[in-house]
Formats: structure tokens, C-alpha cells, sequence
């Protein structure tokens, strides 16, 4: 009997082992799908444009603005 337990216990490392093997394969798949995936509503700046033109046109792409409104807004822009 003692040697079936004795058999056992040599084979119970394989269990932690395997935990800290399927963190780390995760921990890298995580950091592949962060640094690869394009990122969401990132905007590249216009240097002939000022930054209150930009979010003015963002606005109004997304529809947050009316036609009216963005004129009138555009118009009052230096």
C-alpha cells in the first residue's frame, strides 16, 4: 500500500506544474491580442487643422451635431 502511495506522490507535481505552464501560455496570449489589435477610435491628428476642428468634425461624423450646428460652430472657429 505504501508504495502505491509512494507511486502517487510522485506524479502530484504534474498539477501545479501544468497551472503555472496554462497561466503563463495565457498571460502570452494576452499580450499578443493587446499589442496586435488595431486600436478603436484613434485619431491622427491634422497638423493644417486645430485640434477644436478635429473634435467639431468627429462630432459631426458620429452625429452627435446637426448640419446647422456645424456650420454655425465651424464658423466661430479662428
Amino acid at each position: 500500500m505504501s508504495t502505491v502511495m509512494g507511486d502517487a506522490m510522485g506524479w502530484m507535481w504534474i498539477w501545479p506544474a501544468m497551472i503555472v505552464f496554462g497561466l503563463l501560455v495565457l498571460g502570452f496570449l494576452a499580450l499578443v491580442v493587446t499589442q496586435y489589435r488595431p486600436g478603436g477610435a484613434v485619431t491622427t491628428p491634422h497638423p493644417d487643422r486645430p485640434p477644436a476642428r478635429t473634435i467639431l468634425d468627429e462630432r459631426y461624423a458620429r452625429g452627435e451635431i446637426d448640419e446647422e450646428e456645424y456650420r454655425r460652430r465651424k464658423g466661430e472657429l479662428p
